[in-house]
């Protein structure tokens, strides 16, 4: 059949979903793939290698010189006519028959509130597209591909599910250095990742530190890009939490490992997730999880996080309380994290992917002889 993946992730800020497609596409480059032809087609504007797999350009005039969606509509299919293309960051070409999808999430629909009408609209349109033009699609876990079926009324046949893992922070570097320039001590701060997307549940979270009477010297750490008009809205000026808690804002891998690994616990309380990364990186790296009951997050943290009502402020008030108060519950949590942040990794996405493509291209096969 002969596959090749959307490189369009290349050039994108890495998120979650571009994790997944670059940590896959570096995982299959690592692997004896049964696909041996299988190239990376990436844009001009493509970050350096990171992976071994080939890399291909799209070249000659107008075509060559495209970037972004353009590319993707419009150059990408016109080099990949004869080939299978697999895209692993929710869009792809709209109209290519030889197709498969990742689908990270259905937020599009079981969250429409958080978006645009417009983007809401296109993004509609875009899984409507998708999901009828494409041979096969993918989601990372088995809520979401529930929610896929509901949704676009797709069979489960249609639809494999390939887990993500976080043992790229094993090659991760921790910064230590993000302690010292936010006057942080190990183990007397507790970890929140930030975000300017509602769902994230910023708000409650927030107003839960209200609720809790800490010493000076302990912090509440909101990593990543927060809201700071939320932020504000909930912690005044004078407030416990405008004193205590401390917004890091943007911060590198390095970073982030530091602070999962220095953290007393991290809570996550979202409100939807198809995956959710962060909890699952925080458990690999040593720290005690507290996450919601919501979405995939039972799926993904099993039996290791202490869960919490993301609708309730004074339950995740409780449970942060209770966590930060029990060493005992502290290192139980801490145990039952490592082993299942490690019990799969990248190897494992990719040995399940190379498996779809390998039965796609069987069916594929089984097709055309009939024919």
């Amino acid at each position: 059949m002969g596959f090749v993946i959307n490189g369009k992730f290349t050039a994108q800020r890495i998120t979650g979903v571009q994790r997944v497609a670059s940590e896959l596409t570096r995982a299959l480059a690592e692997r004896a793939m049964r696909h041996g032809n299988l190239a990376l087609v990436v844009p001009r504007n493509a970050r350096p290698a990171q992976s071994e797999l080939e890399r291909r350009q799209v070249s000659g005039g107008i075509i060559g010189r495209l970037t972004g969606n353009l590319w993707e509509q419009i150059a990408l299919p016109l080099s990949t006519r004869a080939q299978t293309l697999v895209s692993l960051c929710n869009t792809g070409p709209l109209f290519k028959r030889r197709h498969v999808v990742m689908i990270h999430d259905m937020a599009i629909y079981d969250t429409a509130a958080a978006f645009t009408r417009k983007f809401r609209l296109w993004y509609r349109l875009v899984f409507s597209l998708l999901r009828r033009n494409s041979l096969h699609l993918l989601t990372v876990s088995e809520f979401s591909r529930q929610r896929m079926i509901h949704h676009l009324h797709v069979p489960a046949s249609r639809i494999s599910v390939i887990r993500p893992a976080v043992d790229h922070l094993e090659h991760i570097v921790s910064d230590d250095g993000v302690l010292a320039r936010h006057a942080l001590l190990p183990q007397r701060y507790c970890l929140m990742v930030g975000s300017l997307d509602p769902r994230k549940n910023l708000t409650r979270c927030l107003a839960a530190i209200e609720q809790l009477a800490y010493p000076p010297d302990f912090k509440f750490v909101l990593a990543g890009g927060s809201n700071a008009r939320v932020f504000e809205a909930v912690t005044g000026p004078q407030s416990q939490a405008s004193r205590q808690v401390i917004r890091t804002g943007f911060v590198t891998d390095g970073e982030l490992k530091a602070l999962y690994e220095n953290a007393m616990c991290f809570v996550f309380p979202s409100l939807y997730e198809g995956f959710g990364l962060p909890p699952l990186e925080a458990m690999y790296c040593g720290c005690p999880v507290i996450a919601s009951r919501q979405a995939s997050l039972p799926e993904v943290c099993g039996d290791a996080a202490l869960y919490c009502d993301a609708a309730s402020i004074d339950d995740i008030a409780q449970k942060i309380e209770l966590m930060l108060g029990s060493p005992e519950l502290r290192e139980r949590h801490r145990q039952l994290g490592l082993k299942r942040a490690h019990a799969h990794g990248w190897r494992e996405a990719a040995d399940q992917l190379s498996d779809a493509l390998a039965h796609i291209e069987a069916s594929d096969a089984g097709l055309a002889s009939d024919t």
